[in-house]
């Protein structure tokens, strides 16, 4: 899930200032976290209180991503999240926006089995997000997320969202010159595992998603999430990017790392993958 949190950090700057290219220095002092990290590690923390007892998830979700939500009020909340967290009663309102995706990629680590990470990623959505395609976008998220960590090549992890979730019938180039800001799921979640689908290595993926514009730093949690979980993320990075977390958020990470390891950093996409393409795979949907 450092993977989501770095793909925050590198795209915050870009949120309200985009940029169409893959050209541009990864972290500067303007980047920072914003609301996509702390409630990624929000759910993290919710699934370390859990224990191996799933049951009671949407409870523990809610009470962390209120109780963490509220010590960072100027993150980047949307308005009705923002209502949710200050509230005494919160309920589900009914949303499709891209936050019920860009937070469950712990998720994605913590399941044993594809069901379960399907199980996961709804406890901690239909809390907020309940509408049907807020919790298709989460799904496919954590589904994407523990299929890489698995080791799942890319044309299987292709063909499962094509197959469950969206159609992935286009290819990033085709796209960057007219996609524009959308904060739906059904309008980001697709675009961000594209990133990843269309990448060599976790920063090519990062990179992927901030090229083409849009709501950057969610695009580049989503594919930053699981470009983690498939290449593991390099010690450079890694480094740097940790300076950005208080000791709080910090430590969050680092007890979840502990209880989830990661895959071990390649620099590169596995050879399968890259023989695909060479082979003529850009990443569109057959047909």
């Amino acid at each position: 899930m450092l993977g989501a949190i770095i793909g925050d950090i590198a795209g915050s700057r870009f949120e309200w200032n985009n940029i169409k290219t893959k050209k541009f220095d990864f972290f500067t002092r303007r980047c920072k976290f914003t609301d996509d990290s702390v409630m990624s590690l929000a759910v993290a923390k919710a699934l370390l209180d859990c224990g191996d007892d799933y049951s009671t998830l949407g409870e523990a979700a809610i009470a962390s991503m209120r109780n963490i939500g509220r010590l960072y009020p100027n993150c980047g909340y949307g308005g009705m999240f923002r209502q949710w967290i200050s509230s005494n009663v919160p309920k589900p309102y009914g949303s499709y926006g891209n936050g019920a995706a860009m937070r469950v990629s712990a998720c994605g680590f913590a399941a044993r089995t594809i069901k379960e990470a399907i199980m996961l990623s709804r406890k901690v959505t239909e809390i907020t997000h309940n509408h049907p395609e807020g919790i298709k976008g989460a799904e496919a998220t954590a589904v994407c997320v523990f299929l890489a960590r698995g080791g799942r090549n890319m044309r299987e992890i292709r063909d499962c969202v094509n197959e469950r979730y969206y159609p992935m019938d286009f290819t990033l180039d085709g796209i960057r010159d007219s996609y524009a800001f959308d904060v739906t799921c059904q309008g980001t979640v697709p675009q961000a595992i594209m990133a990843f689908l269309e990448s060599f290595g976790f920063e090519d993926a990062v990179r992927n998603a901030i090229s083409i514009g849009g709501d950057s730093d969610t695009l580049a949690a989503i594919a930053g999430g699981i470009a983690g979980a498939c290449y593991g993320v390099p010690d450079d990075i890694h480094k740097r990017a940790v300076t950005f977390l208080d000791k709080r958020l910090l430590k969050i990470l680092t007890d979840f790392q502990t209880s989830f390891p990661a895959r071990a950093e390649k620099e590169s996409g596995r050879q399968d993958d890259r023989d695909e393409r060479e082979q003529g795979y850009d990443g569109a949907a057959e047909h």
